[in-house]
């Protein structure tokens, strides 16, 4: 491809800062050898998962690239005898499994080229320096004063950026450093105003940014030219590092681990601060603050890197940062990507996790104070303070700066607006991923608290409660339902059906009699059912003789009620429709 060219149409551009974990799903045993099954996923979609096959000799030969780290690494040891045997397959997964977390959680492996072609070979296949060399000739044809000296391999940590050491043939003894970059997925500038301010690089001067000598871009890709220093970075400082060393052996597992002098301290900080505090007044988008990219000159700390968010590459500490809602602008980026590098001078190491709990003895108070202030759990649920209030901390406040040189970076109008819009369309892409992770995390959360045992047991104990409740009032039903079966079959056998407008039978206007002749007077009943097989009773129409002659009150005789009810035919009475609702129900 030519340097100018457009990338091709569709062309994905990865987060190479996502983290990548893996899990062997299974293993299979083939003619001589045993290949395990991993589940590699990036991110916390689980549809963004794929899965590859590896077999230990693989592991064996990534665990061999990675000994430049410096780091023991868990690899199962190999075994020439019984490799076969069910039970050593099982335990040497879980061995690999181990392995493969260690590597995943690391974060400067887990960031390295050497993990990601191993667990995502697809979209990690590509040689990127011999891209890089292709694209940097290319664009050595119309400018054939830079001459490549030699490609500084691996010195940093990004995979789709390279570095060579180059020359001029006016001044051949003066060594320059060109870094070549692909572009990121938070590229939100147009093609024309991305190569526009790519090329206003060189005309920034602060005393506390290191200098560019020379950038242009295409459509696809940046090109940054700056005078190599031998001293190196702020990192190189802190590990007692070289340089051109590789970024995995310089910095993965320091043999000495020793912090800054507390004068160091401060004044390497208000530094960092002034030229943070410049570029946000400027609405220059950084985010991309870590101690290599901070170039020491002298006594002077200065940032390096300004291309890499015009680029749309993603930060160092994304990792990091993406799991606080609060820090979701490229201005509190910044503050808290300075704390880490403040811990780290402090330190010298960076921080293990992130929010740190309790930190360890430092040079002053102060130290700690600002450090609380960025990295604590309070801090990062709260927010981040400005760059000028961190200023105006005892840290910093008292500390006096020497540089007379006038910052100067002058702006169009029109590409501030467009680094405005770049700016927020960054930030939205990290509010959303903050979001996801938010709501993965809660998930996460309650799937754990479900799971656990004492879950367990409440939902057994209430489970068992219900299932009592249930049959207790089943057996109710049941004993209800029996109940009204029991009513209705002898109501049905003991009287005739009725309806509402039909007159009194006679055993009810006897009740009233009786009711009403209160004083000495004996009730007339009817005669009880008859048990079986006993002979018929009379009709009730037949004259009874009576045995009491009819009360009378206030001197009016009974006797005609008396006789009415003597002689009442139960065949008189109409025929009537009736709705009966006492029979049991089926549902």
């Amino acid at each position: 491809m030519a340097f100018m060219e457009k990338p091709p149409a569709g062309k994905v551009l990865l987060d190479d800062t996502a983290p990548l974990s893996a899990g062997i799903e299974a293993s299979q045993s083939l003619h001589s050898h045993t290949e395990y099954i991993i589940r590699v996923q990036r991110g916390i979609s689980i549809e963004n998962s794929w899965q590859i096959v590896r077999r230990y000799s693989d592991f064996d030969l990534l665990n061999s690239s990675l000994q430049i780290s410096g780091l023991s690494l868990p690899l199962p040891p190999k075994k020439l005898i019984g490799n076969m045997d069910r039970e050593f397959i099982a335990e040497r997964q879980k061995g690999l499994q181990n392995y493969l977390n260690v590597i995943t959680t690391n974060h400067i492996l887990s960031n390295c080229e050497l993990v990601k072609k191993f667990l995502d070979p697809s979209n990690y296949s590509a040689n990127y320096t011999e891209i890089a060399l292709q694209q940097v000739s290319m664009f050595f044809r119309s400018e054939p004063k830079w001459e490549v000296v030699e490609p500084l391999r691996d010195i940093g940590w990004r995979i789709r950026k390279r570095y060579f050491l180059m020359k001029t043939k006016n001044q051949p003894k003066e060594r320059l450093v060109l870094s070549w970059a692909d572009l990121g997925p938070d590229k939100y500038l147009s093609d024309k105003d991305f190569q526009w301010i790519i090329r206003l690089l060189p005309s920034c001067l602060h005393p506390y940014i290191y200098r560019v000598t020379f950038a242009t871009a295409s459509e696809s890709s940046a090109l940054v030219i700056r005078t190599f220093n031998e001293k190196g970075t702020l990192k190189d400082l802190i590990y007692k590092a070289k340089p051109k060393d590789p970024f995995l052996k310089k910095y993965c597992n320091p043999k000495k681990i020793q912090g800054l002098e507390l004068q160091q301290i401060k004044t390497f900080g208000r530094q960092i601060l002034e030229a943070l505090k410049f570029l946000h007044e400027k609405g220059f988008p950084y985010g991309h603050l870590h101690s290599s990219n901070v170039m020491l000159e002298g006594e002077m700390c200065q940032l390096l890197d300004l291309e890499n968010s015009l680029l749309g590459l993603p930060s160092f500490y994304r990792s990091y940062f993406s799991q606080f809602r609060k820090i979701n602008t490229l201005e509190s980026v910044d503050v808290h990507c300075f704390g880490h590098l403040l811990y780290e001078m402090t330190y010298g190491r960076p921080p293990d996790s992130v929010p740190v709990d309790a930190f360890p003895p430092a040079p002053s108070e102060a130290v700690v104070a600002v450090l609380e202030a960025l990295l604590s759990q309070e801090a990062c649920k709260n927010g981040m303070p400005t760059v000028s209030r961190l200023l105006q901390m005892p840290l910093f406040s008292d500390v006096f700066l020497t540089s007379s040189e006038k910052p100067q970076f002058k702006i169009p109008t029109k590409l501030k607006e467009a680094l405005k819009i770049a700016k927020e369309s960054t930030e939205k892409r990290l509010i959303e991923e903050q979001k996801l992770i938010h709501q993965h995390r809660r998930l996460t959360r309650a799937k754990s608290h479900h799971g656990s045992e004492e879950e367990r047991r409440k939902r057994k104990i209430l489970a068992r409660k219900k299932s009592k409740h249930s049959a207790f009032e089943s057996s109710e039903d049941q004993t209800a339902k029996s109940s009204n079966s029991n009513n209705s079959a002898g109501s049905g056998a003991s009287s005739p059906l009725t309806s509402p407008s039909s007159p009194t039978p006679p055993s009810t206007a006897a009740v009233l009699w009786v009711n009403d002749v209160t004083q000495g007077v004996s009730a007339l009943l009817p005669p009880p059912a008859p048990p079986p097989g006993a002979p018929a009773p009379p009709p009730m129409n037949a004259p009874t003789p009576s045995l009491f002659p009819p009360p009378s009150v206030n001197g009016t005789s009974r006797g005609a009620l008396l006789s009415s009810i003597q002689n009442f035919q139960k065949g008189t009475l109409k025929k009537a429709e009736t709705c009966d609702h006492s029979a049991p129900r089926i549902y």
